[in-house]
């Protein structure tokens, strides 16, 4: 029976392993808006073969953050989600069409490069942020997740000279990553991913991953707006920095 549950080349020991790091990428997910996708990414990474990487963790993302839209669903921004899902929409297509002819390591180095710039180096009131930069961010960060996955950081860093508010950003970065992997599990499905094999264990992961964001909602409530600010910017640069040397290595 639990043969017929899980995925080819997935062990019972790998599955409960992803169902726990589900739970905790969640609950970081929810309570700082980034790091969990990373995390996930990197689990996968080392249990799943590499061709399927991606398509998987698109899934299992959209799930999470759809649990997250949920829970945070009082505190979106719906006018930068909408930019931001416009953006999305050309982005989707343009990596779906291109899909095998970037090389992954140019992206990752010029991911770390954004999204270290967005979290620290003071930006001067540019007009149209707000508007055309939002959606060309979104444009950017659904093209890139199409070859590297998690691009959650470089929303999140966009988001960040906006001055949301810590429950607005995490809840409105939610909303706009549902947009971005709900578009990417489309492309994939487009360029031939089967799912269906998947389909038992995505269920349980995105299970566990509810469970994880109610926990993670329950501490950013909680977080004051410095401290929160202060371990994004320290979250952001670490994710920057391995985008980096992973783009080097």
């Amino acid at each position: 029976m639990l043969d017929f549950l899980l995925p080819q080349g997935v062990s019972l020991t790998i599955a409960v392993l992803l169902l726990i790091v589900s739970f905790f990428t969640s609950a970081l997910t929810a309570a700082f808006g980034i790091g969990g996708g990373v995390a996930m990414l990197g689990a996968l990474a080392g249990t799943v073969s590499p061709a399927l990487v991606v398509a998987v963790h698109g899934v299992v993302q959209l799930g999470s953050n759809f649990g997250r839209v949920i829970l945070q669903r009082a505190h979106i921004l719906w006018r930068p989600t909408l930019l931001f899902t416009a953006g999305s929409v050309v982005g989707a297509v343009l990596g779906a069409l291109v899909f095998v002819a970037l090389p992954e390591k140019l992206l990752l180095a010029i991911l770390g490069a954004f999204i270290l710039l967005l979290a620290w180096i003071p930006k001067p009131r540019i007009p149209g942020l707000e508007t055309t930069g939002v959606a060309i961010g979104g444009l950017i960060a659904t093209f890139v997740t199409i070859f590297v996955g998690a691009t959650g950081p470089f929303v999140q860093a966009l988001f960040l000279p906006l001055k949301l508010g810590r429950r607005a950003l995490v809840a409105t970065h939610a909303a706009c990553m549902v947009i971005q992997h709900g578009l990417k599990v489309v492309a994939f499905g487009y360029l031939g991913f089967a799912f269906g094999d998947w389909l038992p264990l995505i269920g349980l992961m995105i299970a566990a991953g509810f469970l994880g964001t109610w926990a993670g909602t329950r501490l950013l409530d909680k977080l004051p707006q410095v401290m929160f600010e202060t371990i994004l910017r320290i979250l952001l640069t670490i994710i920057a920095l391995d985008l980096l040397r992973r783009a080097v290595l």
